[in-house]
């Protein structure tokens, strides 16, 4: 095998397979399919954690009365997914002025699952990194009051300070939490040359499956400045960032990888 210098500087092999630790795309269409074709690589999707929906009455104890906020903040689909389903168990009506800011387009894309979808209404950052969530959240926050709304255990720090540095009016609601996804018959199947991790909850999980886990020249992705550091704080070495300014999601950070690293 021929080996081939990273930009990390470490020597690698040619990559031939990847695992995603989220669920498999429903659609054929996924940029993750076009990069196995690509790069003649094998991805295999396989969630590190799983979400449990927070009870309307566990919610009710964090006494937030949802149809006060005038604006709520979407990082994944997930959220939207629970914050809509919170609104139903418990009969918030949404006002039709309310605005919503989410993380990527993607996200901001899936309201329309929920609501009638208004450009006027849904904001979302241009590459899908938090400062360009927090460059279009700051034209708007005069006489705002917005909602996070996040997982209990999994809340983005940088969100929380910048909303608390600039003197946003807000609010964390907590609609679910994640919790660790068994993992061992996947990675004794498999031998993988790249894990991705989307979340710190999957770091959590990893060593909660694995308490002893070393890497052992596997090559690690991460999504997100939370997600990387905990990994690093965990000890791990990071191969693969994403989002950067070149690569704002995983695919396309693997994208950049692979074709340094499976170049022909």
């Amino acid at each position: 095998m021929v080996k081939k210098e990273t930009k990390n500087s470490q020597t690698v092999g040619a990559v031939k397979r990847i695992l995603i630790s989220q669920p498999k795309p429903e659609s054929e269409k996924s940029p993750y399919f076009e990069l196995q074709r690509k790069y003649d690589v094998e991805l295999v999707f396989h969630p590190f954690i799983k979400l449990e929906g927070i009870s309307a009455k566990e919610f009710r104890k964090q006494k937030i009365d949802i149809a006060t906020y005038t604006a709520v903040i979407f990082t994944s689909r997930n959220a939207i997914d629970h914050f809509f389903r919170m609104c139903e168990e418990m009969k918030v009506a949404i006002g039709q002025d309310t605005k919503y800011f989410c993380i990527t387009e993607a996200v901001a894309l899936y309201l329309q699952k929920f609501i009638l979808y208004r450009k006027r209404k849904v904001f979302y950052g241009a590459d899908g990194t938090n400062k360009s969530m927090f460059d279009v959240i700051n034209k708007h926050k005069e006489n705002e009051r917005f909602l996070y709304v996040c997982s209990e255990n999994q809340q983005d720090n940088e969100i929380v300070n910048w909303l608390k540095n600039n003197k946003c009016e807000h609010q964390l609601a907590f609609m679910y939490r994640s919790i660790s996804n068994d993992i061992k018959e996947v990675m004794a199947v498999y031998k993988f040359d790249i894990i991705c991790f989307f979340t710190p909850s999957g770091i959590k999980s990893l060593f909660d499956n694995f308490p002893k886990f070393k890497q052992n020249g596997t090559l690690l992705g991460a999504f997100g400045a939370n997600t990387s550091k905990a990994a690093e704080e965990a000890g791990l070495t990071l191969n693969i960032k994403a989002p950067v300014p070149q690569a704002p999601s995983m695919v396309s950070a693997l994208d950049k990888f692979l074709a340094v690293a499976n170049k022909k």
